[in-house]
């Protein structure tokens, strides 16, 4: 769930079956946890993604959400073999404190090895990053990096310039508290001493939390009517897969709130292609731009919010059928 306040810890009877590795597995398909790039990592396999066309994979948002939901609502419409991943620390893939880098070191590198490992270790010679909201970073990144071993990139309502988020999230806030927007940033430029960096993400999201609660907020701006949020934590309440505050914990110690992706995109080499909501004010229309304009990505707005597969879900298949295909 791309929503980045922490939320409560999974459930202390939530545990992983003994025989994972033991169900008759064909062709790649299965359930795995294996350690790989110093962690424990979840994920889930449909078809065989060693073989023919490059398989998708799914990058959760969050930071720290999981792979369940989008599998349980959308998993048996994937065009092609398939991976959903549980980011280090999310999930059911092992706590973050438990990895071999640890909670301090957590950044977008060590996600992006984390990809990379997978990859690895199912034998594909390529993959389609699929990522969504915060996964997007992730997914745009890899194909940055690892340009040989992606065969496109697809975001859906990306998030990639956070200070940009911040500020709508403040936007927002004052909104609903019907109060005139004060943006911290030029205080905050102002009292930073040159040659250091102003932290105005940072505080420009204290500010918007302050007027409001975190996940009223992000409720607000991301659904675009009451069932459809409703069915999303119906699924998350199923899946007993709550969290992921050590995750966001740790990216906003490493200055999430503060990062600006955009001058990375035009760097990228792999077709590109942005799945919007026009309903998702998080990402709709200023992050979408970024991609759009520096990653020359080819964007396809459809009538739903931040989980379009939910709103619409034969419009959101078109759409990835598309961009896949064109």
């Amino acid at each position: 769930m791309s929503d980045l306040p922490p939320s409560d810890a999974a459930p202390d009877d939530f545990a992983f079956p003994d025989d994972h590795l033991d169900r008759g597995f064909t062709d790649g398909e299965g359930v795995y946890l294996e350690h790989l790039n110093g962690a424990d990592l979840y994920f889930e396999v449909t078809g065989d993604p060693a073989s023919g066309e490059a398989p998708l994979v799914f990058l959760h948002g969050g930071p720290g959400y999981n792979s369940y939901s989008f599998q349980a609502a959308f998993g048996d419409r994937m065009p092609r073999a398939a991976v959903f991943l549980d980011q280090r620390g999310s999930g059911r893939s092992g706590p973050l404190e438990e990895t071999e880098q640890g909670a301090d070191t957590l950044d977008l590198d060590t996600l992006v090895g984390d990809l990379e490992a997978v990859r690895d270790f199912l034998g594909a010679e390529r993959i389609v990053p699929l990522g969504h909201g915060f996964g997007a970073l992730v997914a745009l990144e890899y194909a940055r990096r690892h340009p040989t071993r992606t065969a496109r990139v697809i975001v859906v309502n990306p998030w990639v310039h956070y200070p940009d988020l911040a500020r709508a999230l403040l936007e927002e806030a004052s909104a609903r508290r019907g109060v005139p927007l004060d943006d911290p940033a030029g205080r905050v430029r102002a009292d930073t001493p040159d040659g250091q960096h102003a932290p105005v993400g940072a505080a420009r999201i204290e500010a918007a939390f302050d007027l409001l609660n975190a996940r009223d907020l992000l409720n607000a701006l991301q659904f675009r009517d009451a069932p459809t949020r409703m069915r999303l934590e119906f699924m998350d309440a199923e899946g007993q897969l709550v969290g992921g505050g050590e995750v966001q914990e740790a990216l906003v110690n490493q200055g999430l709130w503060e990062f600006e992706y955009p001058p990375f995109l035009a760097e990228i080499r792999r077709p590109v292609f942005v799945i919007s909501g026009v309903h998702d004010r998080t990402s709709y229309p200023e992050q979408v731009q970024w991609v759009a304009d520096l990653a020359d990505g080819d964007v396809t707005v459809l009538d739903a919010a931040h989980y379009p597969w939910l709103d619409d879900e034969d419009a959101f298949a078109q759409a990835l059928d598309d961009a896949l295909n064109r």
